[in-house]
């Protein structure tokens, strides 16, 4: 039987593909059980620094949830359906949003229902050409379950979310852009190149920090403005110690290309840890004051 994940890693960056062609990818329980499977590998996989994920074929990112599957579960009961299908679907979709590894979604065709939450749910996304969305759940006289009356509104605003959710249309990629489900659309040839682009220009970075900047926002998006402040403030005392925040800063004083360790650990030595902490010192004085920031 083919993985319904296909896996295939180049230079820290992990291509993910929906494997189900002959079903335009379709989101049935096995292949969302093995997506969150192979998201905890590479959660712990050093090696992985960026998450490129897209459909295979030519039709189809996804198509959305397997309706048939779906159906079995409903005709057993809303319990069942609740937990086989809704609770199995936002735990995917909460788990690309809160993943602390870019995920780059490259939308290579057909996004409908579950497939559009994914595109809405991950923190960067690409659209070929060719791609296109929809919101079609209305259509089976049911609201989305993986998160889509949730996340589009905060996307897109509330009243161009709802016209999108209450008529079930489709809309091209241009329209993607404009709500800000999609970064990016390009020519169909050029889609897996810009998305590797994307990665590449994320991974030079240090990986604890990029790790950080993603928590600072998933957590704090919802947040007050002063609690996302705190949100911000615990992530940077997470990396005020580390390696990687006294590579960076030496790198910027010395003006040559920072080489990164790329983990949470930590100065020991008393020599650096002085260092830091007169670093920190200084960068806690140029953000009380007017001057000009610290890094480019």
């Amino acid at each position: 039987m083919a993985d319904l994940v296909l896996n295939d890693t180049h230079d820290g960056v992990t291509v993910l593909t929906l494997n189900r062609s002959e079903k335009l990818n379709a989101l049935n329980y096995a292949l969302i059980d093995r997506l969150l499977a192979v998201l905890d590998d590479i959660e712990v996989d050093g090696s992985v620094r960026a998450v490129i994920l897209t459909g295979a074929g030519e039709r189809a990112f996804s198509a959305g949830g397997d309706i048939h599957e779906f159906s079995a579960s409903v005709t057993r009961g809303a319990d069942v359906a609740m937990r086989d299908f809704v609770m199995r679907g936002q735990r995917l979709t909460a788990r690309l949003e809160a993943f602390r590894k870019p995920v780059i979604a490259a939308v290579n065709g057909i996004a409908f229902g579950g497939g559009c939450e994914i595109t809405e749910a991950v923190p960067l996304a690409i659209a070929s050409d060719r791609a296109l969305f929809a919101k079609p759940e209305i259509n089976l006289a049911m609201p989305p379950t993986f998160g889509g009356t949730q996340r589009l509104p905060r996307l897109a605003g509330r009243k161009r979310a709802l016209e999108l959710l209450l008529t079930g249309d489709w809309f091209p990629p241009p329209r993607a852009l404009e709500l800000g489900l999609v970064n990016e659309v390009v020519p169909h040839a050029e889609l897996m190149p810009a998305a590797f682009d994307l990665a590449r220009r994320i991974v030079r970075h240090s990986g604890p920090a990029v790790a950080s900047i993603l928590t600072a926002v998933a957590r704090g998006l919802n947040l007050s403005i002063a609690e996302g402040l705190l949100v911000e403030a615990e992530q940077f005392a997470r990396m005020a110690p580390t390696t990687d925040l006294r590579e960076g800063i030496d790198a910027w004083i010395e003006r040559r290309k920072p080489s990164y360790e790329g983990s949470w650990r930590h100065i020991t030595r008393p020599d650096e840890a002085r260092r830091a902490s007169a670093a920190r010192d200084r960068l806690g004085t140029r953000i009380k004051s007017p001057s000009p920031p610290l890094g480019p």
